[in-house]
């Protein structure tokens, strides 16, 4: 069975959500430090006699992008409810900026794999990113200039007035992380936000979705089944072990940003840490 490799993190100064980060980086252009945003100390979940977690323990950076990979059934999706306080830990406690999480939190967003069901279809684009400002109680005379800056920031300018059905999933997807993003998260939590579309779709949001990290500053957890997609997007990759589910890799992705969807996926070290995380699910599913 894989043992748990190091934790990559250092604790610093709190930032304000809001600002822009400074990034320390090596010389690959890799971030190797920040204050810790999210904490995951011990934290273990059970549903009656049924245990999900165990002794889950990892930080993330302020400004991390984070990949979380594993077997179906390891728990994935519910570590990610956990960062999100969807769920209470059984045992230990999951902390943002130092502080357990009681619930869900507004500078906390999470974009679901299922976007079909997350949006409004009886809202447009517009009305849809309007949920958010008018339950952060946004005043009316603000939202409008507000929604076209989130719709120009994901690629949908000009797209206001139509609703969901007459969108395509990519679009319908963009969306949903605009309504997301006009809660000013500090932490943006994805459930396999890709995992429905075509591969050149899911690609170009790939690198969209680097992009307007790259611009605000985002602390990102991101889960998902592929492992490409998680060494290219990913500062760090985390895979979980199954049955309960456990930290059983924890390794630092040392490609350089802005990465390419040709050319970063035949560098080297791409293809070597594919090779160590396609190694590391195929252990743990034996």
């Amino acid at each position: 069975m894989p043992s748990p490799r190091r934790f990559w993190c250092a604790i610093s100064k709190p930032r304000c959500a809001t600002s822009t980060p400074t990034r320390a980086v090596d010389n690959n252009g890799c971030k190797v430090s920040a204050e810790v945003k999210l904490a995951f100390d011990r934290a273990s979940l059970a549903f009656g006699a049924k245990e999900i977690l165990r002794n889950i323990s990892f930080t993330v950076p302020a400004g991390q992008f984070l990949c979380i990979i594993g077997a179906s059934g390891c728990g994935k999706t519910t570590a990610l409810r956990l960062a999100g306080g969807l769920y209470t830990p059984t045992r230990g406690e999951v902390r943002l900026d130092g502080a357990p999480m009681r619930g869900p939190r507004a500078d906390v967003a999470i974009v679901f794999q299922d976007y079909g069901r997350a949006l409004l279809p009886w809202r447009t684009a517009a009305g849809n990113v309007s949920l958010a400002l008018e339950a952060a109680g946004t005043p009316r005379a603000g939202r409008a200039a507000r929604i076209e800056e989130l719709l120009v920031l994901v690629g949908l300018a000009g797209q206001e007035k139509k609703f969901p059905s007459e969108m395509s999933g990519g679009m319908q997807q963009r969306l949903q992380i605009a309504r997301c993003l006009a809660q000013n998260p500090s932490v943006l939590l994805m459930d396999e936000p890709f995992g429905a579309l075509d591969a050149m779709t899911r690609q170009g949001l790939q690198d969209e979705v680097l992009d307007l990290v790259s611009r605000t500053g985002t602390t990102v957890v991101f889960v998902t089944h592929d492992l490409e997609e998680a060494i290219y997007l990913g500062d760090r990759v985390i895979g979980l072990l199954p049955h309960p589910g456990r930290v059983g890799i924890d390794v630092p992705v040392r490609l350089a940003r802005p990465r390419s969807q040709l050319e970063t996926r035949e560098e080297p070290e791409f293809l070597r840490l594919r090779r160590e995380l396609f190694d590391f699910i195929r252990e743990s599913e034996a």
